[in-house]
């Protein structure tokens, strides 16, 4: 093994793109690479999304023991890089669980690093993070909030609230200071629009795939984007209107299924 890549975010950047077209490329993919998603390490992104709110030092050693049993399985003759790949694996989204921010995730980082290192000391171990503009950021951020959670702030509001949320490049630069000397780099989401295969593209650039393979590579149709105003108006009413956890989720489950009906048509 020469070389592991950690593409460990951020939500609402793309990743959910990135992760589906690897998953839908993986015959083409497996000859080269070792694509690990958060399907093939559950535990380890939950134990960083739990050391993200809990900072207690037992949640980091269940993390950092996740980190070393799950890389303790590669095999080192086999010279496929590894990627691993999911947004958890930074911790939870800000605005959830009292969250203003990604600070928990330089800590992460290092212990991730720290744990890779120690089980494969000769491998080129590099960090990747896909980042975003501010304001459609917090737009993105707040329409997944009002999906999966009781979100009750409007989108103005939510983006004055969690305006200091959106240092994605600042984290990054705090990632580095935690895990040098192994290199750490980023990508706007912005930058990759015009990409054949999107914000796929730099993650592959860190994995040295063949010109040929990428090629081959089908590209994705842009997956978890952001519902309609309509729709995400309608959501944000059923989140205030109803305090029952299941009447609301019948309610938001109504307005998804009829926003789907929409775009069939």
């Amino acid at each position: 093994m020469d070389r592991i890549v950690v593409h460990a975010g951020f939500h609402k950047t793309g990743t959910t793109t990135v992760q589906a077209t690897l998953r839908a490329n993986g015959r083409v993919l497996k000859p080269h690479l070792r694509v690990i998603l958060r399907q093939q390490m559950p535990e380890l992104c939950d134990a960083a999304r739990d050391w993200s709110v809990s900072r207690r030092d037992e949640d980091m050693a269940r993390f950092c023991d996740h980190a070393v049993t799950l890389a303790r399985g590669w095999d080192t003759a086999d010279p496929r890089p590894v990627l691993l790949c999911s947004e958890d694996l930074a911790g939870r989204m800000p605005g959830r669980r009292n969250l203003c921010s990604y600070d928990a995730t330089p800590s992460l980082m290092r212990g991730l690093v720290a744990s890779l290192a120690r089980t494969h000391p000769d491998a080129d171990i590099r960090l990747f993070f896909s980042t975003r503009a501010a304001a459609p950021w917090l737009a993105s951020c707040h329409a997944q909030h009002l999906r999966a959670v009781r979100m009750t702030m409007d989108c103005w509001t939510y983006a004055e609230t969690y305006r200091a949320s959106a240092n994605l490049v600042q984290i990054v630069d705090s990632v580095q200071s935690q895990v040098a000397p192994h290199p750490v780099s980023h990508s706007a989401l912005e930058t990759s629009a015009g990409l054949r295969l999107g914000p796929l593209e730099p993650v592959l650039d860190l994995c040295d795939l063949p010109a040929e393979l990428r090629g081959r590579i089908e590209p994705q149709h842009p997956a978890n984007t952001r519902h309609d105003p309509e729709t995400l108006q309608a959501l944000l009413r059923a989140n205030r209107k109803f305090s029952d956890s299941e009447a609301r989720q019948n309610a938001k489950r109504a307005i998804l299924d009829a926003a789907k009906r929409r775009n069939a048509d």
